[in-house]
């Protein structure tokens, strides 16, 4: 559905804000609080209505909820003098009072954007795990249907995620098909951010703990950038207990180990951005940032990225793992993976090029390889590509 209300539209299958045709930038939790309060306009909304919808239950303080709705109020031209939007019932909740007009999406023909059902099993649950050396690893299952395991990478918080703009329509397609585990690596998200030991064997170990955390014996392993030597190294470690192997934007060599003087010289460039922009509004990292992961991203989509880099780590977790990552190499484990896979690349991936996926699939014996047409290392729900990617996973895994 899309709904409108004076000047305003909002589109929860584009998780997108609009004012006069014009996009209005929402945290994600804004956007969330709106849209339930919309689907439930006939009603006042209570507390613990909104959290369990937002939050999925867990404990919010009432400064937490109290600044949501206030930026909601801000977001649709609102303030909590007028009401004219969002009113406030005094020890009951809230309900929205606009006048609000719902239509389906209409679909525009190929290559537009369609609405998507809710995912199964939509409440997502938290659990933490211990790795080998001691370190606390945080992990969620949801979805249903058969299991699929996402392998850690640079840059993810569990709960921001649930709510990301970026990355929430892959989980909910994801979820709509599998049932899905996924974790924050050691130093970043809901993990242990104190962390010296950033080595690949970590990382697989990390793995290896949430799998046996979760109950799982034989799954889909799912790696996407980084996340795929990791998951290379453990269907090497762990062979009868990988079904199909998918990997996504992924690398033999870090561009540290590659050979080429200009990737190194990348490289350096990169972690020198992070040092000084990590986290920062208008810093020139972000600038650099949001053009090499997703240029074809939406001004909402680009901001949750800055939002995600103040939530995920600190700078110097960030520039260790950035520096650990460009400095993996799974030469000599390709030909060692025993599971079939799924090597799936983008033509103008700008963060890990083309010919590293090419090599990953020449590498592995029982692979196939499938060439996305986009420029985005992590695929976006609006381009053409997004149908492309899960065909291609879903036919794999599934049939």
């Amino acid at each position: 559905m899309i709904y409108r209300f004076g000047a305003y539209e909002l589109d929860p299958s584009r998780f997108r804000l609009a004012r006069g045709g014009e996009e209005v930038s929402v945290e994600p939790q804004v956007f969330d609080v709106l849209k339930f309060l919309m689907e439930n306009r006939e009603r006042v909304v209570s507390r613990d209505d909104l959290i369990e919808a937002v939050w999925g239950g867990r404990i919010v303080s009432d400064a937490t909820l109290s600044s949501r709705i206030s930026a909601a109020r801000h977001a649709v031209g609102d303030s909590g003098e007028a009401q004219a939007v969002i009113r406030t019932v005094h020890k009951r909740g809230f309900q929205f009072v606009a006048e609000l007009a719902a239509a389906p999406v209409e679909d525009s023909g190929p290559g537009q954007e369609k609405p998507r059902p809710a995912a199964p099993g939509h409440r997502q649950k938290v659990k933490f795990c211990t790795s080998r050396d001691g370190t606390r690893i945080a992990f969620a299952t949801m979805g249903a249907g058969y299991p699929l395991v996402r392998a850690g990478h640079w840059l993810t918080h569990l709960e921001h995620d649930w709510h990301s703009p970026v990355w929430r329509p892959l989980l909910d397609e994801l979820g709509r098909h599998f049932r899905v585990t996924r974790y924050d690596q050691r130093g970043n998200g809901l993990s242990d951010w104190t962390v010296t030991d950033f080595s690949l064997d970590k990382f697989v170990d990390d793995l290896e703990a949430v799998v046996e955390a979760a109950g799982l014996d034989r799954f889909a392993l799912f790696g996407s950038s980084q996340g795929a030597p990791i998951a290379i190294a453990y269907a090497v470690r762990h062979p009868e207990r990988v079904s199909h192997l998918i990997l996504l934007g992924g690398y033999v060599q870090g561009r540290m180990v590659r050979g080429s003087v200009e990737e190194r010289q990348q490289g350096e460039a990169y972690l020198t951005l992070i040092r000084l922009g990590w986290g920062k509004p208008g810093s020139p990292f972000l600038k650099a940032f949001s053009s090499i992961y997703i240029p074809g991203g939406t001004t909402a989509q680009i901001e949750s990225l800055v939002d995600l880099q103040r939530q995920t780590t600190t700078p110097e977790n960030a520039a260790n793992l950035r520096a650990a990552i460009d400095a993996f190499d799974v030469t000599e484990l390709l030909e060692r993976v025993a599971a079939p896979t799924l090597v799936i690349h983008a033509r103008n991936d700008g963060v890990q090029p083309l010919d590293e996926g090419r090599r990953l699939a020449a590498g592995i014996g029982n692979s196939e390889f499938l060439m996305l047409e986009s420029g985005n290392h992590v695929i976006l729900d609006h381009e053409p590509a997004w149908d492309a990617l899960f065909n291609g996973l879903k036919n794999f895994v599934l049939e």
